[in-house]
């Protein structure tokens, strides 16, 4: 079997004509983009109301935490500074 696909060679491809290679235009480039976006934007499946208020809570709640975090952690970083350079 793997003698057979060693043995079994590609033919070499032949050179096609320029017209065969040549690219569409920069309008019918952008259309053709644009209709893909839509068929990509129609694969989506969007989130319920509730389901994005659920999720913007609890985005909103980790920003909350970590703030707090990063105030304390300022304000204890600049105490200990305010420590040491009263020394």
């Amino acid at each position: 079997m793997a003698e057979k696909k060693t043995a079994e060679k590609k033919a070499p491809a032949k050179a096609s004509s320029k017209k065969n290679n040549k690219k569409p235009g920069g309008f019918k480039r952008i259309w053709n983009y644009l209709r893909e976006c839509k068929g990509e934007i129609k694969k989506i499946t969007w989130p319920s109301p509730k389901q994005t208020t659920k999720n913007f809570f609890i985005v909103l709640g980790v920003i909350v935490v970590a703030g707090v975090f990063i105030f304390a952690l300022d304000s204890g970083l600049y105490a200990l500074l305010g420590l040491v350079m009263k020394f």
